[in-house]
């Protein structure tokens, strides 16, 4: 949406509580505050969520400017954090949430402060975002929310989350576009020196580990020859016959000791180390694919693109080691 220039900006409320974190309050605060561009583009407040003194965890103190009921005339309200995922908040402060969702305002749960949205039950039977590691608790925690686990930030029907601590970032900008434009909004990212957009979510960053060692002394002994070679071409007779089993019993005496399939554990392996030659060296595109045994550079972009959601060029753009 846009603002006529006779329209006053829209108001922003970030609840702080207790023990904040300090870089998530500074990213609405940098995002929406007027000192970036030097010109006032949102109202921005900060509203204690709590009673009491507001400390960060590491001795900080801030004073806000605002109560709960400041909430009742914001336009966005922003969770920018919490303090720990098995603490329900204070009934006020659910309450006050609730009663800004019903009356349209925009209600954002940025890394943590999804957990928040959530007990509110804000987010009961719509898509979220959180971070990547905490995605089987939440889950647990609250099963009636759809979980996207790849996206840095997701809206459903007033209702925003993002993913770990840098998505709160892109999180920002993206309501920041919803309320002006995309011009704007990129001043403000170069300001900051970030992206406007960042390509690929979160599967990029997430630890995916792979079993090195198993409880079978035959399938460790053949792992350990493969990851040598792991150029070759194998085929599941010629495995199965290295240990000594038929293809049917290596086949599932594999995915009991791995729980994946060998062609899985093989792709992934085979992944991993494109991951540490991109990032390592400088070895063409065409040189890793020969390095992994993957058949053609076709399928080593596919697979490489399905498991990350960013192509090989880009994941060597974002972590290659400097010299």
């Amino acid at each position: 949406m846009s603002l006529s220039e006779n329209k006053s900006p829209p108001s922003v409320a970030v609840i702080v509580f207790n023990q904040f974190s300090p870089f998530h309050i500074s990213v609405p605060s940098i995002v929406f505050g007027s000192d970036t561009l030097n010109e006032t583009f949102f109202d921005l407040k900060f509203v204690a969520g709590e009673p009491g003194a507001i400390l960060s965890n590491i001795g900080m103190e801030i004073h806000p400017n605002g109560k709960l009921d400041t909430l009742e005339h914001c336009d966005i309200i922003i969770v920018p954090y919490w303090r720990a995922i098995d603490e329900r908040p204070n009934q006020q402060l659910i309450d006050a949430l609730r009663r800004a969702s019903e009356r349209g305002a925009l209600v954002v749960g940025l890394c943590l402060g999804g957990y928040v949205l959530a007990y509110s039950g804000l987010l009961a039977r719509k898509r979220a975002a959180t971070h990547w590691e905490l995605e089987q608790d939440f889950h647990q925690r609250f099963p009636e929310v759809s979980l996207d686990s790849n996206a840095l930030y997701v809206e459903d029907n007033g209702v925003i989350t993002s993913a770990g601590t840098a998505a709160g970032i892109d999180c920002c900008l993206y309501i920041f576009r919803k309320f002006y434009s995309s011009t704007i909004a990129n001043r403000v990212a170069r300001r900051m020196v970030v992206p406007p957009y960042r390509d690929g979510g979160q599967a990029q960053f997430i630890d995916q580990p792979i079993p090195v060692t198993t409880s079978d002394s035959r399938i460790n002994e053949l792992m350990d020859t493969i990851r040598r070679n792991i150029n070759h071409k194998y085929s599941l007779d010629e495995l199965a016959d290295s240990v000594m089993m038929t293809r049917r019993t290596f086949t599932r005496k594999f995915n009991k000791a791995t729980g994946m399939s060998f062609g899985e554990w093989l792709a992934a392996e085979r992944l991993n180390l494109a991951q540490d030659l991109l990032e390592s060296t400088d070895l063409s595109i065409d040189q890793i694919v020969t390095k992994t045994g993957f058949r053609s550079v076709l399928t080593f972009r596919d697979k490489f693109k399905e498991r990350y959601e960013v192509t090989p060029n880009r994941w060597r753009k974002t972590f290659h080691q400097q010299p």
